[in-house]
């Protein structure tokens, strides 16, 4: 069985990969088997410059493949923001409730129909001697003017999937993993790595 590091100490993004790796002959380690791996400062202005610096860092710390993903929010009238600084979004001390706070303080003047949004999400697998590959999803919606649902984490609540009518923290695990930008990457990296497994 081959073991994966996934470069992420976020339970509810590491819970979402288990998830879709559960069926592969995948063993998922996270971060948290790894006390001395170092926290890798996501400094890029992509989400893959970020991505692939994290699994090329992980993967030479534990000498395991590695798997890590950038993803975030972009908001069309907010030029973008908050992009790869959506974890960050609010401060060093920034946390989902925060965060939301401050995009809803941020949008709090722009109309209905001008709310629109994206997911975003990069993932790089890092395998040994070979070199590091890149992995695209995203998922459209629009921003609401208050949270809705407890599922998911960060900006989920407030972000509108007018397909299903209802947010994305409204969604069963599974659905957002159908339909989910982490999902649409991860659903690549499984049938490339069904390709190079031994």
């Amino acid at each position: 069985m081959m073991e994966l590091v996934v470069a992420t100490r976020n339970a509810g993004k590491l819970k979402e990969i288990r998830r879709l790796l559960e069926s592969q002959e995948i063993k998922v380690l996270s971060l948290d088997s790894f006390p001395d791996a170092p926290e890798v400062e996501e400094d890029g202005d992509t989400f893959a410059s970020n991505a692939a610096k994290k699994a090329e860092t992980i993967a030479r710390v534990t000498g395991l493949p590695c798997l890590a993903d950038d993803s975030g929010l972009v908001v069309a009238s907010l030029q973008g923001r908050p992009g790869v600084h959506s974890a960050r979004f609010s401060g060093a001390d920034a946390n989902d409730h925060s965060n939301n706070c401050k995009l809803l303080e941020k949008m709090a003047l722009v109309p209905e129909k001008q709310r629109q949004a994206a997911f975003c999400c990069v993932m790089a697998l890092c395998l040994p001697e070979q070199p590091t590959r890149l992995f695209e999803g995203h998922v459209e919606g629009m921003i609401l003017s208050q949270s809705q649902g407890d599922g998911g984490f960060g900006y989920d609540p407030l972000f509108w999937l007018p397909e299903f009518n209802c947010t994305m923290a409204e969604l069963p695990l599974d659905k957002k993993n159908a339909i989910s930008h982490r999902g649409q990457a991860l659903r690549q990296v499984v049938e490339y790595l069904s390709t190079v497994a031994p």
